[in-house]
């Protein structure tokens, strides 16, 4: 195993030295054409409901997104501490190594069920400032989480934040996010985040050259979990559109880390993991996306969710709210609770959206406040509270 591999190759080296969404509907973005990640861009979709402005219907093959217009924020609020000691503190990627694919679990590196907790941040490029060592620290050792899901729009109507016109200035805040998890031992959602265009083929070109290149950057850490497009949605289909893109894009990816768990979306904005589980991909360590917005996406999508479990589909919640798929309305707790209690039942991981300040309900921060870590409470929205409450009820 190439982990293993290079595990040997370090104790060879210190013996010798003696050293080591939902059908969305989006408000335009500002016209902005600026490369500078660090400005503040209209961010139009995050993932799987509201990272975007979606139309909010009700059933549960509808949804609006919430990643629109971020707000500016002047606080800073963390505080500066020292990174804890990755082993002595049993930290998980020292803990539980890489992760695999067995039947409709993800286990870790001793085959047990394991379960991934953790924060979708929005927009790399619209809220650079999450993506920082204090903020990450918080997130695993307060609020006892394990990944952090790195969103890297793809094209957003021509944005200029976005990876199509901002290639270098996209790389660089994932690869930031990226190594952070790899400091603090934590795992790492490399997000693909197609939401416009809706078809993922329409970039397949773009996308093998991202994978290939990433893939080969972080071949030997187990900390890497690929998500390979965020939410096909317009009219894109599993056997016309996703799953030729995938047979496309795995095998790039594998060629680099052929141990990595690969995460592949599903249509209608990550909700019909039905098509997925009529025709599966050919690979190993693959698992399919379901993303839902709690007080749009009720019983249907989890009983939609449980006979593709059943029928042995191993799922991945990338993305999910408390909130409608809008990413606004009201919090939906008791509806939130449902699902969660179904996926700790399934052993099923995901990630909530989203970190980031933005004055929407599904934003865990207050738009008042910074992004340094080290949130009190009153510098959680009410959806943060909520989820933070929920990690470390763990």
């Amino acid at each position: 195993m190439k982990k293993t591999k290079g595990k040997l190759a370090l104790a060879l080296f210190m013996s010798i030295t003696m050293l080591c969404g939902c059908h969305r509907e989006f408000s335009s973005p500002p016209s902005n054409n600026s490369s500078n990640v660090s400005d503040s861009y209209s961010d139009s979709n995050s993932s799987g409901n509201s990272d975007s402005n979606l139309n909010s219907d009700t059933d549960s093959n509808s949804f609006i997104s919430s990643d629109s217009m971020p707000n500016s924020s002047s606080d800073n609020s963390g505080q500066n501490s020292q990174t804890p000691d990755i082993q002595e503190n049993g930290t998980p990627v020292s803990v539980h190594g890489q992760l695999s694919v067995r039947g409709t679990n993800l286990v870790d590196k001793n085959g047990n069920p394991y379960q991934l907790r953790g924060m979708s941040t929005h927009g790399l490029t619209w809220f650079p400032d999450f993506v920082n060592e204090q903020a990450f620290l918080t997130l695993r050792d307060e609020w006892k989480t394990n990944v952090v899901r790195l969103a890297m729009y793809v094209d957003e109507w021509n944005n200029g934040q976005c990876y199509m016109n901002n290639k270098q200035g996209s790389r660089d805040m994932l690869e930031k996010g990226v190594d952070l998890c790899i400091k603090l031992d934590m795992y790492a959602i490399i997000d693909w985040h197609v939401l416009n265009p809706g078809d993922p083929m329409k970039y397949t070109n773009e996308a093998i050259e991202f994978f290939d290149s990433i893939s080969k950057k972080y071949a030997d850490k187990p900390n890497i979990i690929y998500e390979i497009c965020n939410e096909p949605n317009s009219g894109a289909s599993w056997g016309c559109n996703v799953k030729p893109y995938a047979e496309k894009v795995i095998p790039v990816i594998r060629a680099n880390d052929p141990d990595a768990v690969i995460i592949v979306g599903t249509p209608t904005w990550s909700q019909d993991i039905d098509q997925a589980l009529s025709d599966r991909l050919n690979y190993d360590n693959i698992m399919y996306a379901l993303h839902f917005y709690a007080d749009t996406h009720r019983d249907d999508l989890r009983n939609r969710l449980k006979n593709c479990v059943n029928g042995g589909l191993p799922v991945f919640v990338s993305e999910f709210g408390c909130c409608d798929a809008s990413g606004g309305g009201a919090n939906n707790f008791s509806e939130t609770t449902k699902w969660l209690d179904l996926l700790d039942e399934l052993n099923i991981s995901y990630c909530n959206w989203a970190l980031a300040n933005k004055n929407e309900t599904c934003c865990a921060i207050l738009s008042s406040s910074g992004a340094n870590g080290g949130w009190t409470e009153n510098q959680l929205s009410e959806s943060g509270k909520w989820i933070r409450n929920r990690f470390m009820s763990y």
